[in-house]
């Protein structure tokens, strides 16, 4: 007899993670887990990037390993854009060194994108676009230049948005957006 392996189903998933889930796949403080939002997928994907407890938005997941590392690695530079609710206000000086890059933990963060989205007394609304990914950047970058982030939420990786996706849920990426995103990383 011959044994032909059967290939395996390679799936691609956005989750609009809610706060106070951690991206893990298990944890030993028994918080509550992203990938316990993931009910109904057939098999074993892995969150691509992270998220902090406190942060909502976009999150992908897949089995494809290769995929996953083409998107996490620094060399490619994906975008990943945030909505960031901060407080109390913000002055030009701040919005031009978060743009400029800031130093956070010796090193600089490279040059982003910073647009004021709305701003009333005591709250400022940013959208962040950077393209690296360092632990907790975003919150970091807003701490270096006095400010106290007090929302923030991806709203999306590269060419993919988070759309009207509800926190908790979660779908297969469309073949138009995976090659979008695909495209995204050979271009770099």
């Amino acid at each position: 007899k011959i044994y032909v392996a059967k290939k395996r189903q390679l799936y691609y998933i956005m989750l609009h993670k809610p706060r106070g889930y951690v991206t893990t796949m298990s944890d030993e403080l028994d918080r509550k887990c992203v990938t316990e939002l993931l009910t109904k997928v057939p098999e074993r994907v892995y969150p691509i990037g992270r998220l902090d407890k406190n942060s909502e938005g976009l999150l992908l997941f897949t089995n494809d390993g290769n995929f996953a590392n083409d998107i996490m690695h620094p060399s490619r530079h994906i975008a990943k854009t945030y909505r960031v609710t901060v407080r109390p206000d913000i002055n030009d000086e701040q919005l031009i060194k978060l743009a400029s890059g800031v130093e956070i933990d010796g090193k600089m963060t490279q040059e982003c994108s910073v647009v004021v989205l709305d701003k009333q007394p005591g709250r400022v609304v940013l959208q962040m676009t950077i393209h690296e990914g360092r632990n907790r950047q975003i919150r970091k970058m807003c701490e270096a230049v006095g400010l106290e982030v007090a929302r923030l939420k991806r709203t999306a990786i590269g060419p993919i948005k988070l759309g009207m996706l509800k926190p908790g849920e979660y779908r297969e990426l469309k073949p138009d957006e995976l090659r979008a995103l695909r495209n995204a990383i050979t271009k770099k």
